[in-house]
């Protein structure tokens, strides 16, 4: 079985990095359960989510163990919790443009499937499951330093620190407010791209952009907070 390559795009495994001796690992890694229904000779990827959970959280651990010695074990615990999450996953399925190869049914595909956060989540912790199993930790780990390494970076700089949408909200909600997001998406679904809007009493207070919605609300949040404190 060759490795999934969509019309006008680049093979999944030079995404991956990685060679699969196994090439039906990564097929099933693709292959969401509303696909099985019309294919009942197919597998879905549910069993390997269940493994690939454990492998990124093992990975993030070691990654935090070994290059952030200052940080004791709840400062850790906070940093892998919020890497190891599924917007996390979801977000690095989009930035590799995981949707356009999933095996989806027709349904579900109609509806927008391919972009939907949590078939996104789920399809790259059944991903990272097969890299596992048809390359060992190396392989796995050689993924998930290259996509998280910056993540568990940013957050072991303050690892108690709250993300923009939880301190503008808590902002917001001492004057009496509370923030709404309006998403914009645009492109390719390899290349696709978010604008947030965060409105709050009755004018738009940040605009953000990103690769993810969860990105584009992100940015769009923090240039809220940065108005709100320019108001004094």
């Amino acid at each position: 079985m060759t490795s999934p390559t969509p019309a006008g795009g680049h093979s999944l495994e030079v995404l991956l990095d990685h060679r699969f001796a196994d090439a039906e690992l990564l097929h099933r890694a693709l292959v969401h359960r509303s696909y099985t229904a019309e294919h009942p000779d197919e597998a879905s990827n549910e069993r390997l989510e269940f493994l690939g959970d454990s492998v990124l959280s093992l990975v993030v651990s070691d990654l935090l163990f070994s290059r952030y010695r200052h940080l004791v074990e709840g400062e850790m615990a906070k940093v892998r919790a919020a890497t190891v999450n599924r917007d996390e996953l979801a977000e690095v399925a989009t930035r590799i443009g995981l949707g356009q190869y999933l095996l989806l049914g027709r349904g579900e595909d109609a509806s927008g499937g391919r972009e939907k956060g949590s078939i996104l989540a789920d399809a790259m912790e059944a991903l990272l499951a097969a890299l596992y199993l048809d390359g060992g930790i190396e392989a796995a780990q050689r993924f998930i330093v290259a996509q998280w390494a910056d993540r568990v970076a940013d957050r072991a700089s303050e690892p108690g620190r709250r993300d923009y949408k939880t301190r503008v909200q808590e902002v917001l909600a001492l004057r009496g407010s509370r923030p709404v997001y309006l998403i914009e998406g645009e492109g390719p679904d390899h290349r696709r791209s978010f604008r947030a809007r965060l409105r709050a009493e009755g004018r738009v207070l940040g605009v953000g952009e990103g690769h993810s919605k969860k990105e584009a609300e992100q940015e769009a949040a923090r240039r809220a907070l940065e108005a709100l404190q320019g108001e004094g």
